[in-house]
């Protein structure tokens, strides 16, 4: 493990998520505001590191990825009761879950530097 990675675990950054989310048929944009509403929420997250929502060329695909100090911080940011409420609100534009994949952060630019 490099320098950068030991300084990032030790900093507690560890988690990471990447994937897309399907819309219902021309729901993209209503969903990608309920995304960018859970991004604002985020900020008072401490346990949430990095929250980027983004379209492709897909119509339909919304893409999200995550950087978080741990799993457990994300799954903890999940029991939050408006982050709950927004889920059920968006839920009904959810046409599938597209991959998702887990990634273990090991560094890169717009991550908290190592302690000098």
């Amino acid at each position: 493990m490099g320098c950068w990675s030991a300084a990032l675990r030790f900093a507690g950054v560890t988690y990471g998520l990447f994937g897309f989310v399907l819309s219902q048929e021309d729901k993209r944009d209503e969903l990608l505001g309920y995304l960018l509403r859970a991004a604002e929420l985020l900020e008072q997250d401490p346990g949430c590191i990095h929250y980027l929502v983004g379209t492709s060329d897909h119509p339909d695909a919304v893409w999200i990825s995550e950087v978080w100090t741990d799993r457990e911080a994300h799954e903890h940011s999940l029991e939050s009761e408006e982050v709950t409420a927004l889920i059920q609100h968006a839920r009904p534009l959810i046409a599938g879950m597209g991959e998702q994949t887990e990634l273990t952060i090991h560094g890169g630019k717009g991550l908290p530097r190592p302690p000098s």
